[in-house]
């Protein structure tokens, strides 16, 4: 149902309002940085008052429903419409997107890369922003595709104007893996348009998401919802990045400025997790049952492979680029699972991910401005040269690695326990070996983080730093972090607020997947065997 009054506008200005701040930035000389950093501020902290109203009117005792609903005409000519809607799914995805971008534009206050363009810098942030949210809340198959790639432009620009040395070859790696996984997803999109049926066998012809969902992919055989899942898995496997489809992220990573690798690490490769939840999921049961013990499989490989690839890293960003390999292998691994508690630790591990991750980077690029290097061979006694600054980043290390207590706890361990007990008829046996596997990778997690903090603020600063002055954590710095650090702590103590959310989606998700392939009982209660 659509929603009526302020209601029926809250979507629509959450999504497009950094996009207005864009086009009015456009109007304001290059020479005004001052006005340009003021309206872009402006325009993402108005997208996130729009967040906390949504975060208030919310209904959680109807979470696993789209609220806030909106239904227009589009484009008539292939039956696509302007849809947008908010669930326990989407929520927490969509408050981080908002919370994320006015950080990176308060760290970017006095942090604006060389070559010092302001005004193109913060544009492409706030279109970023734009794509994000929309790609969060869209619940149409065009719709979603066209802010899905919204982002694409944007971030190839930011790490091929704004990035390091091998800057040129990194964005278009980025941009060309992005683009090959998108061209196969939409394909797939057509095919579910003219494939699609109820369970009664009649043709859907729609991209609409929710009637798709609904029919939990009709009377299709599962050979052809495997292929079509075939298509959509890799589209958003590329995105996520799943192993062995990675090799563009430690580069773009690397190359990419601070707020770029805080944007790309935080919402980025969510987008990719997100589209298995929301679409390949619910509209292919029976292709993600045949898929899942693949996805298991290169989950796994992806937790042990990222985390030995951190252990031969030299270069502090390079080392938390390849971490984010492993973590998004955790969730991939609670989402191959196909039941409740792996969906939900997924999405945590979402929420988790982007919070923790995106701290590291903005760590590291502070410490970069400061020591002109991230060789962590170069790097030491940073707890001595500026203490606040070492015990974030002590906090961050201790979340990232999984620590009771923190954030990151909750994204790991409900994915591993999740695998003891797979969904859909899986095997038991096999999925045991994945959570074995997986619960070896965060011995690995405790080893390189450990080793990066141990490298990198123990002992004494290095001789070379003899005479510098390394300057703590400045007011712009601590306004970024200060809302990460309660945030890895809140939800580390209230995990709740998260699975609360998400908790009515996933049970919908894993149930019906259940009922398709015929191994749950009418309270969904998961059989074994």
């Amino acid at each position: 149902m659509d929603a009526t009054g302020f209601e029926a506008w809250a979507l629509t200005l959450a999504v497009f309002l950094p996009a207005v701040g864009a086009l009015v930035m456009m109007a304001v000389p290059r020479a005004r940085e001052l006005e340009l950093k003021t309206i872009a501020l402006g325009a993402s902290l108005a997208s996130l008052a729009v967040g906390v109203y949504l975060l208030f009117a919310f209904d959680y005792g109807r979470a696993g429903e789209l609220q806030f609903g909106v239904h227009k005409g589009w484009i008539d000519a292939i039956n696509a419409d302007y849809i947008l809607g908010l669930d326990g799914l989407s929520l927490p995805l969509l408050i981080l997107s908002m919370v994320i971008i006015p950080l990176c534009v308060i760290y970017s206050w006095e942090h604006i890369p060389e070559p010092g363009n302001a005004k193109a810098f913060l544009i492409l942030m706030l279109i970023l922003a734009s794509g994000m949210n929309g790609t969060f809340v869209a619940q149409d198959l065009i719709l979603f595709f066209v802010f899905f790639e919204v982002v694409l432009l944007p971030m190839y620009f930011m790490i091929g104007v704004w990035g390091g040395e091998n800057r040129r070859y990194a964005s278009l790696k980025f941009f060309l893996f992005t683009l090959f996984g998108s061209a196969l997803m939409i394909v797939s999109f057509v095919a579910l348009y003219f494939v699609a049926t109820n369970k009664a066998g009649t043709a859907l012809n729609t991209f609409d998401m929710q009637a798709l969902a609904d029919a939990a992919g009709g009377d299709l055989a599962r050979g052809t919802q495997a292929i079509i899942f075939a298509g959509l898995f890799m589209g958003f496997g590329i995105k996520v990045p799943m192993f062995p489809f990675h090799t563009w992220l430690p580069d773009a990573h690397t190359e990419a400025p601070t707020v770029g690798s805080v944007i790309l690490a935080a919402i980025l490769l969510k987008l990719g997790t997100y589209g298995f939840v929301r679409i390949a999921l619910p509209f292919l049961p029976e292709g993600a049952a045949a898929w899942a013990p693949w996805i298991g499989l290169l989950a796994v490989i992806g937790i042990i492979y990222g985390a030995l690839g951190c252990l031969a890293q030299t270069d502090m960003k390079r080392l938390i680029a390849f971490s984010s390999v492993a973590h998004m292998g955790f969730v991939m691994l609670g989402i191959a699972t196909l039941t409740p508690i792996g969906i939900n630790a997924a999405v945590f591990g979402m929420v988790a991910h982007g919070i923790i991750t995106g701290m590291l980077f903005f760590l590291a690029g502070s410490v970069k401005e400061r020591y002109h290097t991230l060789e962590i061979s170069r790097l030491g006694g940073l707890l001595k040269s500026a203490p606040r600054m070492g015990w974030i980043l002590a906090i961050s290390a201790m979340a990232s690695l999984g620590l009771p207590g923190l954030a990151g706890f909750w994204g790991e361990f409900p994915a591993i326990l999740s695998a003891y007990a797979p969904g859909a008829g899986l095997s038991e046996g096999l999925f045991r070996t994945y959570m074995v596997i997986a619960a070896v990778g965060t011995v690995f997690a405790a080893g390189y983080l450990l080793w990066l903090f141990q490298r990198s603020a123990f002992g004494e600063p290095k001789p070379e730093w003899e005479g510098h002055t390394i300057a703590d954590v400045n007011r712009y710095e601590w306004a970024a972090w200060t809302p990460l650090i309660i945030a890895m702590v809140l939800f580390g103590w209230v995990p709740g607020l998260i699975f609360g959310m998400v908790d009515g989606v996933s049970v919908d998700i894993a149930c019906d997947i259940g009922e398709a392939v015929g191994t749950v009982v009418e309270d969904c209660e998961w059989e074994t065997g």
